[in-house]
């Protein structure tokens, strides 16, 4: 099973943009930290200047937060990126002839639902800044 890394990948760009503000912000080098290719940071790039979270330069590694960073939430962050499924998976090819197989799907949707809410409610009170500040003082404790 295959499970996408864009919403932690475009988080850990928003961190590097504040950490290594100074720095080299081109994809190459935001790519090299994630361990992934470059085209992947640059699709998530275009993802969060769409939702105006950053703002780039063409041809030039100069990317910046376009909003304070205690304003951005870990919901705003999976609002922007282009995400094709939800939080929680149901498998669809269960048997409708048995009692569980044929109820499962509806039942799960039902709780499902209601943790998806939950966890959005929570990741609307987590800003980049308190994953930046985590990230900082994990550092700091090495």
């Amino acid at each position: 099973m295959k499970y996408s890394h864009k919403l932690s990948d475009a988080i850990h760009i928003l961190a590097y943009l504040i950490v290594y503000k100074d720095g080299d912000l081109s994809s190459k080098a935001i790519a090299a930290s994630i361990e992934a290719n470059a085209s992947v940071v640059r699709n998530l790039m275009s993802d969060l200047r769409k939702a105006g979270l950053i703002r780039t330069q063409p041809g030039s590694a100069n990317t910046t937060l376009n909003v304070d960073p205690k304003q951005i939430t870990l919901l705003n962050v999976y609002q922007a990126i282009s995400m094709d499924h939800n939080l929680l998976h149901i498998d669809p090819k269960t048997n409708p002839q048995c009692i569980v197989g044929g109820n499962i799907q509806d039942t799960l949707n039902k709780y499902y639902a209601d943790i998806e809410e939950t966890a959005f409610q929570r990741m609307n009170e987590i800003t980049i800044q308190d994953i930046t500040d985590d990230i900082l003082t994990r550092q700091k404790a090495k």
